[in-house]
C-alpha cells in the first residue's frame, strides 16, 4: 500500500471527530462531504465560523496578505498587528492585546496575568494566589485547565492536577463571595456556559460578580471564547447586562472560520503586568492571522451580525418553543445559540444528532440529552426552519 492509500483514519484519533463526516468543502451555511452530501452546519464549529464558511471578504483578506507575508521573525512587527491590536482594544473598551492563537492559549495567559497581578499589584503572597471558577465549566484542554474542570471525561487520568483554584456553583454570585480570600487574585467565568449546554445565568449574575470584584479587589475574567464576538445577539455575552470585565479571553470567531486565532484583551493596569520576554506564543499575532482577524474585528464593528443573531435567535427561539412537549423537555436560547433537552424517550443526545446528520443537518450532542445549535450569523430564516423540521421529524421518531 502506498502512503497516498493510508486512511486518514490511521492519523486520527478515534474520539477526535464528533461526527463520523469527512468534510470536503464548505459555503454560507452548508458543508459537503466527500461523497457529494450536503449537510446545513449548525454547529458552526463551536463559533468559529459565525460569518459562514468561506465568506468572500474573509477569503480574499486571507489570500491577499498570503501574498505579502505570512510568518515573521521574532525581530519584526508585521504591519497588521498593531491596527488589529488597535481595532480589537477598541472594540472591546480596553487598552491592550496580547495575541495567542486558540482558545486555550488564551485563558492560560490569563491564568499567568491573574497571579501575576495577584503578586506583583495587589500583594499576595509568592506561591499562594487562588482563582474562583464556576462548576460546569469548559475553558480547554490543557493540564492546568483541567484541573480545575469537574467532567469527569476531560480530567480523569490526566493527573496530577495543579493547585490554586475554587470551584463554586455557576450562577449562584453569592458563592463567588465567599470564596474570595486575601489570597484571590482573579474570578474566571464564561459569562454562558457553552459546553455544558448553552446554561444561562440568572439575570443579574454578571453585574453581581462585577461588583463583588470590584469591592473585593480580585479581576474579573470572562472567557467569551463561545459566547463572544456576535454570538448571543451583542458582541460581547457581557453585553448583555452591561458589564465590563477586567480581561477578555476570546478566540475562535476572531479566526473568521479561516484559520485559529485568540487574544487576551484588558488595560496596562492589568494586561501590562506581563513584562517583555515573560510570555508569548510563537505563532501569535502572525501576519495572516492579524490580517484576518482585523477583518472580522471591522465586521462587527457595523453591528450587522449582532443584529442577525438577535433578529434570526428570535425566530430559532420561537420555533424551538412549538417542540416543548413533543421531544423536547427545556430549550434555552441566546441570540443564535441554543441548547435543547431532549427526551429521554425520544433518545440520547448523541442519537439525535445522528439521525439529523442522517438529515443533512449537524448540531452537537452534550451532556448526554442535550444537543447545541450553533448556526454561522449568515444563516437563512428558511434554513432554520427547514433544520427545525428536520428536528420534529426526529422526534416524531
Amino acid at each position: 500500500m502506498t502512503t497516498a492509500a493510508v486512511s486518514t483514519e490511521a492519523h486520527v484519533a478515534q474520539n477526535y471527530s464528533p461526527l463520523p463526516v469527512t468534510v470536503a468543502s464548505g459555503e454560507g451555511a452548508w458543508v459537503t462531504d466527500v461523497e457529494g452530501k450536503r449537510y446545513l452546519d449548525l454547529l458552526a464549529a463551536y463559533s468559529a465560523v459565525n460569518f459562514g464558511h468561506r465568506h468572500p471578504e474573509l477569503v480574499s483578506t486571507a489570500k491577499a496578505q498570503l501574498d505579502r507575508v505570512t510568518l515573521v521573525s521574532r525581530a519584526f512587527m508585521s504591519d497588521r498587528l498593531e491596527p488589529f491590536a488597535e481595532a480589537l482594544a477598541r472594540l472591546c473598551g480596553k487598552e491592550i492585546v496580547l495575541p495567542m492563537n486558540t482558545g486555550a492559549e488564551a485563558v492560560e495567559t490569563g491564568i499567568k496575568v491573574a497571579r501575576a497581578w495577584g503578586y506583583r499589584v495587589k500583594g499576595i503572597a509568592p506561591g499562594k494566589a487562588r482563582i474562583v471558577v464556576a462548576a460546569g465549566n469548559f475553558h480547554g484542554r490543557t493540564t492546568t485547565i483541567v484541573s480545575f474542570s469537574d467532567d469527569d471525561s476531560a480530567r480523569d487520568d490526566f493527573g496530577p492536577y495543579t493547585p490554586g483554584f475554587d470551584v463554586v456553583p455557576f450562577g449562584d454570585a453569592d458563592a463567588i463571595a465567599a470564596a474570595i480570600t486575601d489570597d484571590t487574585a482573579a474570578v474566571l467565568v464564561e459569562p454562558i456556559q457553552g459546553e455544558a449546554g448553552v446554561i444561562i445565568p440568572p439575570e443579574g449574575y454578571l453585574t453581581r460578580v462585577r461588583e463583588i470584584c470590584t469591592e473585593k479587589n480580585v479581576l474579573f475574567i470572562a472567557d467569551e471564547i463561545q459566547a463572544g464576538l456576535g454570538r448571543v445577539g451583542e458582541t460581547f455575552a457581557c453585553d448583555r447586562e452591561g458589564v465590563v470585565p477586567d480581561l477578555y479571553l476570546l478566540g475562535k470567531a476572531l479566526g473568521g472560520g479561516i484559520l485559529p486565532v485568540s487574544a487576551v484583551v484588558g488595560d496596562r493596569d492589568v494586561l501590562g503586568v506581563i513584562r517583555p520576554g515573560e510570555h508569548g506564543s510563537t505563532f501569535g499575532g502572525n501576519p495572516l492571522a492579524a490580517a484576518v482577524g482585523l477583518r472580522v474585528v471591522e465586521m462587527l464593528e457595523t453591528g450587522e451580525f449582532q443584529e442577525r443573531a438577535r433578529t434570526l435567535g428570535a425566530h430559532l427561539d420561537a420555533g424551538l418553543q412549538k417542540l416543548l412537549g413533543h421531544g423536547v423537555t427545556a430549550v434555552r436560547v441566546a441570540g443564535l445559540w441554543a441548547g435543547v433537552d431532549i427526551d429521554p424517550a425520544r433518545g440520547t443526545g448523541r442519537e439525535i444528532s445522528e439521525k439529523l446528520m442522517e438529515r443533512g443537518v449537524l448540531v452537537k450532542d452534550t451532556h448526554g440529552q442535550t444537543i447545541r445549535i450553533a448556526p454561522p450569523l449568515v444563516i437563512r430564516s428558511t434554513e432554520i426552519d427547514w433544520a427545525l423540521e428536520q428536528l420534529r421529524l426526529v422526534l416524531e421518531g
